[in-house]
């Protein structure tokens, strides 16, 4: 096959990476490519996540992801309908069941305020059952502008959209290794070697690898987590109008099980939070030897699993007894039974994690010599996608001189 040259070569074919290049597209004449080691887009971390469209209530003002996640909101609700992509502005329930969860609120609630949210309301114990007739809690926040999406058709309208203006997406190309010559960069494949002036990695689940790769040091380590979710029963969905949240332990980066409404209709109920041993294992017992030895001996690991040890073994549980997992389920809806869910789907989080054992919460991107990495893009990555591919696609131009 004779070699395509391209201007930019992206890795990646989740939403970040597609968003990317959909921005880069509108912003210069460059030819680009995107690679994506599936069979398809959107197959990883873009395509097993809840299909939330997230407000920006939670995260700290200034931040990467409240900038990005606030913009990408209004972004993201302008892109599906322009391109008629169902979707629901339904809005959610931020639930607090007990007095200490009170003060935690209250900081979510100014920092909603600090970012701009619309609308955003606390509700008194019995103006809850006004949205949500079924659920149990001392008090809660309304946040209208949260929405729900399908984002493995946001990103397959993407990679649509960037087809349709010229360039190239590869299917079933799994990056393996990079060369490095005087006026470009040689990417190996799988399946065939791409010549390209420079790379973008939007990675995920492999960006860390991938930077390593590319003789760059990533300075952290991607461990995954898997959540897990349950389904509840189409007769037993009346329970559940929207979308419920618990209020999130704010020393651990994950927002707790709770209730979501999808946008074919259907309930879900989860995640836990649990190890993962493999980095696409989306089964209780998917194992990678690989991966489970760079975990387990990595620095950063050890400091994590001694302040969470206790955290964790309770996500274990939940995970392999089901009553544990009811059991949480019951502190925001008290009539939601065992026999009402049945096993869902999975989803597996990149989390970065840095040799002292920091979470990193905020999104990272790293720059080198012809390259940017992504090396972390946390949730809310769907949601803020279409602004951090803006971003991202602005400092290719910027850095590397493009036109």
């Amino acid at each position: 096959m004779q070699n395509r040259k391209y201007d930019v070569l992206i890795v990646g074919g989740g939403i970040v990476g597609m968003a990317t290049a959909l921005k880069l597209s509108e912003q210069t004449k460059a030819r680009i490519a995107v690679i994506e080691a599936e069979k398809h887009v959107a197959a990883h971390q873009t395509g097993n996540n809840s299909g939330v469209i997230h407000s920006g209530l939670y995260y700290r003002p200034g931040s990467l992801k409240a900038k990005n996640c606030v913009e990408g909101r209004k972004a993201m609700y302008a892109f599906c309908e322009e391109h008629d992509i169902p979707h629901d502005r339904c809005g959610k329930l931020v639930v607090a069941t007990h007095e200490e969860e009170i003060p935690r609120m209250k900081d979510l609630f100014e920092r909603g305020q600090a970012n701009g949210l619309e609308g955003l309301r606390w509700l008194k114990g019995e103006e809850l059952k006004e949205y949500e007739p079924h659920v149990n809690g001392i008090a809660g926040l309304l946040v209208p502008e949260t929405g729900i999406v399908d984002y493995t058709k946001v990103t397959e309208t993407m990679a649509r959209l960037v087809q349709e203006a010229g360039h190239d997406v590869f299917t079933g190309h799994r990056f393996e290794s990079l060369k490095k010559h005087s006026d470009y960069l040689e990417v190996i494949t799988n399946r065939r070697t791409f010549e390209a002036s420079h790379l973008v990695n939007c990675g995920g689940l492999q960006s860390d690898r991938i930077a390593r790769k590319c003789g760059v040091d990533p300075g952290l380590k991607i461990v995954p987590f898997r959540g897990e979710y349950y389904k509840i029963k189409p007769e037993k969905r009346y329970l559940v109008k929207n979308l419920i949240y618990p209020v999130p332990d704010p020393e651990f980066p994950f927002l707790g099980v709770h209730f979501t409404r999808m946008i074919d209709g259907g309930r879900e109920a989860g995640p836990n939070a649990v190890l993962a041993f493999k980095r696409e294992g989306y089964s209780k017992f998917s194992f990678s030897l690989k991966d489970t030895l760079e975990t387990f001996t990595y620095p950063g690991f050890l400091h994590l699993a001694g302040k969470y040890l206790k955290t964790g073994l309770a996500e274990y549980y939940r995970s392999f007894f089901k009553p544990a997992f009811v059991k949480a389920l019951q502190r925001l809806i008290p009539e939601i039974q065992s026999g009402d869910l049945e096993p869902g789907g999975a989803g597996v989080r990149a989390q970065a994690l840095e040799k002292n054992g920091f979470l990193v919460d905020d999104f990272r991107i790293v720059e080198a010599e012809r390259m940017i990495h992504v090396l972390n893009a946390p949730s809310p990555a769907a949601t803020a996608s279409l602004s951090i591919g803006r971003t991202i696609a602005e400092m290719v131009v910027k850095n590397f001189g493009l036109v």
